[in-house]
């Protein structure tokens, strides 16, 4: 029984880090969705269609700050959970390059249907 016991307290540490590690993939999960869906938002905007590749692409990069740094937050957060040895670098690193990646997916999105139409 003693075993047990011990065995126990070994156990709750780790539960516990498994759901404090889960709900932060759950943040991170709703951060990007909101991102996404804001920079969506920006997408088929009217005041967009005449906008350059590069304008647009500067657009992109400036819209949705509270949703890009609550992403950003969330991310490094869920990287820290999980790679808790890696540096504080190198996990900004990962959520920046994330929030690039999701600029560059709207922008050849909107680059393409710019093709498409001419």
């Amino acid at each position: 029984m003693r075993m047990l016991a011990v065995t126990v307290l070994f156990l709750l540490p780790a539960a516990a880090m498994a759901d404090d590690a889960d709900d932060a993939h759950k943040l991170a999960i709703t951060g990007r969705d909101a991102y996404w869906n804001c920079l969506a938002r920006e997408y088929p905007r009217d005041s967009n269609k005449a906008m350059s590749d590069q304008e647009f692409t500067t657009l992109i990069a400036t819209v949705c700050p509270s949703e890009r740094q609550n992403f950003r937050v969330s991310l490094i957060d869920f990287l820290s959970l999980q790679f808790p040895k890696q540096d504080a670098d190198a996990r900004l690193t990962t959520a920046n390059r994330a929030i690039e990646l999701a600029q560059k997916d709207i922008v050849t999105a909107f680059v393409r249907r710019k093709a498409a139409v001419k």
